[in-house]
């Protein structure tokens, strides 16, 4: 078989596609839990803690020339190495959220599909010939 068929047959697999599909997806899902978590959750978070904005959590690692904007945006643009502590807790936040609503879909999946409960298992059935020959040994011990 010609290696374009091998690869025709590949892709054109029902795994291949559903792959490709809960990629596709998760993708979108993955934005709509960045926008939950960016612009509902953390929001929260930091007017519990005191006022935090998460996102401008950082800390300059080089010279900032004068005139440069401070922002975590502008040292970026200026090419200034940050260490930029509060976009990882954002993104965090943002994966737990993210884990434990996949969690949650897969347990309920799970339980949708309920096993079917075990058969009970087939009485032993002994077969004739063989309560034939008991019977004769029997028999034959009296």
């Amino acid at each position: 078989m010609g290696m374009i068929q091998e690869f025709k047959d590949f892709a054109v697999k029902g795994n291949v596609i559903d792959l490709a599909v809960g990629v596709i997806i998760g993708a979108a899902f993955g934005k709509i839990v960045d926008s939950v978590v960016g612009d509902l959750i953390m929001p929260l978070v930091g007017a519990i803690i005191g006022k935090l904005d998460f996102s401008n959590m950082f800390w300059v690692l080089g010279a900032v020339p004068p005139g440069t904007e401070t922002t975590l945006a502008g040292l970026k643009k200026a090419g200034i190495p940050v260490f930029a502590y509060g976009s990882f807790i954002t993104v965090a936040v943002n994966f737990t959220i993210l884990a434990f609503i996949i969690f949650l879909m897969v347990k309920q999946i799970n339980r949708l599909k309920k096993e079917a409960p075990a058969a009970a298992p087939a009485p032993v059935v002994t077969p004739e010939d063989v309560l034939l020959l008991r019977e004769i040994r029997d028999s034959l011990k009296k």
